[in-house]
């Protein structure tokens, strides 16, 4: 069961994590840059990151060569 919620965790911020990506790249095209902003979501997006590699650190069973 909590494999199953872990994906389900998973596929959700991996989904966040493409939209902050559209959302940066939409921020960057306009004339006027909010840089706060534009940080902001740059510091949400890599703790994104850390948490899906936490996650995925989990589901994947360590292998012992």
């Amino acid at each position: 069961m909590e494999q199953q919620f872990m994906r389900a965790r998973l596929e959700s911020l991996r989904e966040e994590h493409r939209d902050l990506d559209a959302a940066i790249d939409a921020l960057r095209e306009t004339v006027v840059h909010d840089q706060v902003r534009l940080a902001r979501l740059k510091k949400r997006k890599l703790a994104l990151r850390d948490e899906i590699a936490t996650i995925e650190s989990h589901l994947i069973p360590d292998i012992i060569a």
